[in-house]
């Protein structure tokens, strides 16, 4: 049986909205859990002024890795 494309997208959308859900209530209940992101070395922050520039490259690298591992674990 085979499943057609956009089932297979309603299914993602589904997770990702349930994922962001999950990572809103916690990040309303327990804010400390995530003081680490932007903070990690290498991640660029310049501020002068009334600007401010934010680059969390390291951050971002992190959160891909851990996707990644999720996703292949997942997948099989």
């Amino acid at each position: 049986m085979a499943i057609d494309t956009g089932e297979m997208m309603s299914r993602w959308f589904i997770v990702a909205g349930c994922i962001l859900l999950v990572i809103g209530v916690l990040m309303h209940f327990a804010p400390g859990l995530f003081t680490w992101f932007g903070r990690l070395p290498g991640d660029i922050r310049f501020e002068s002024g009334r600007s401010r520039v934010f680059i969390p490259i390291t951050s971002m690298i992190v959160i891909s890795v851990v996707l990644s591992l999720l996703l292949n674990l997942f997948r099989r």
